[in-house]
């Protein structure tokens, strides 16, 4: 009864820490510690994901992993590059919401190639808890829990109590990525795509000017691991793409520490004799055409309230909403208030600059480069 009564608590502290409309460090913050008074665990581990792609754009650290970082590129290759039944892409494809390595395995956690080659050795955790962070169709996050051998394994009231958090968390973090404006003031001087060659042993080559600064903005400031495992991520991906194992490039979208949009592309290099392992990973500016459908569906609106959006930011009035949509206009009005009450803004003026402008007003006033882009003022 006291256990039930303090996961019960601890789900309404998260479902309320979800709806405060937090930016993902300090909602993450909140709810791990929240999540530990029901599931004691040494370490956490939070990722979010590119919805479109489910690959990683960012991780976040607590309890005794946290500053613990010099392995993360290894673990991005292993994730994303091999396949077992407890990675978070397989969870999602199979609908699952949570799982234990322990009880996947019937106790012989070894069976996973993550626990044998990378946690147990590295950091000496016995058994891993994972949940996936599922809103609707899309997976916006998910997360990994620790325990050492002194503990005992996670136990199946404890993985389903997680599982059944995975939508809440899931809505804390897709609300979490539209509650930081981008920076204001001058912009940083525009020096192009950031580009890393990632060779066939997994260390970087090469990198252009300023793929330094690009690499560091994708940490935020607290409670993250380096850069290097969401790199890795799309290298191990590149390479599955290579071998003909999936049939998208991978490219994910990331909300840099100043709030900008960036994307991320991972493409295979070919050597004389074919496929060489090497990797050359790009990172730039993202462009409105990128933003717009993740923006849209961070705001979680139903998919008439989309199609009102869409036309809303082509320039559209209500009335030839309504004659495109064959619905009146009271029922285009309708659809535009619950907009707004989802974008927590008054106006449609109001509702094209929290799509577009949080991303480009720090540019405004800059000259336009030969590609149409920003450039340096």
């Amino acid at each position: 009864m006291r256990r039930a009564l303090t996961a019960e608590r601890v789900r309404r502290d998260v479902e309320v820490v979800a709806r405060a409309g937090l930016d993902i460090d300090t909602f993450l913050g909140e709810a791990v510690e929240s999540l530990q008074r029901a599931v004691p665990h040494v370490a956490a581990c939070l990722a979010t994901v590119d919805p479109s792609t489910e690959l990683l754009t960012g991780t976040r650290k607590f309890g005794d992993l946290q500053g613990r970082d010099s392995h993360d590129h290894e673990w991005g290759l292993i994730e994303y590059g091999s396949i077992e039944k407890t990675t978070f892409t397989e969870l999602s494809r199979a609908g699952i919401r949570a799982a234990g390595v322990h009880a996947t395995t019937d106790g012989d956690v070894a069976q996973s190639q993550r626990m044998r080659e990378f946690m147990q050795p590295n950091f000496g955790y016995s058994d891993e808890l994972r949940v996936v962070f599922r809103d609707g169709a899309s997976v916006w996050g998910g997360a990994a829990l620790f325990r050492d051998p002194e503990s005992a394994p996670f136990a199946q009231e404890e993985i389903d109590f997680v599982g059944s958090l995975s939508a809440v968390f899931a809505a804390g973090m897709r609300t979490g990525l539209l509650a930081r404006m981008a920076t204001s003031g001058p912009p940083p001087a525009p020096s192009g795509p950031a580009v890393l060659i990632i060779g066939a042993d997994d260390q970087v080559r090469q990198t252009s000017l300023g793929a330094e600064e690009r690499l560091s903005e994708l940490e935020s400031p607290t409670h993250n691991a380096k850069w290097t495992g969401i790199i890795t991520s799309l290298v191990a991906a590149a390479r599955r793409y290579a071998r003909g194992e999936t049939r998208v490039p991978p490219r994910s979208r990331v909300r840099a520490r100043n709030g900008m949009w960036l994307v991320l592309h991972a493409t295979p290099l070919l050597g004389p004799d074919g496929v060489s392992g090497d990797v050359v990973v790009t990172i730039e500016e993202a462009r409105p055409p990128e933003i717009v459908p993740l923006v849209v569906a961070a705001f979680d609106l139903t998919q008439r309230e989309r199609d009102v959006t869409q036309l809303v930011l082509q320039g559209v009035d209500t009335k030839e909403i309504a004659a495109t949509m064959h619905v009146s206009t009271y029922t285009v009005q309708d659809h535009l208030k619950s907009v707004f009450d989802k974008a927590d803004v008054r106006s449609r003026r109001e509702l094209i600059a929290r799509i577009y402008f949080d991303q480009y007003v720090p540019r405004l006033g800059a000259d336009l480069g030969p590609s149409g882009w920003f450039c340096a003022g």
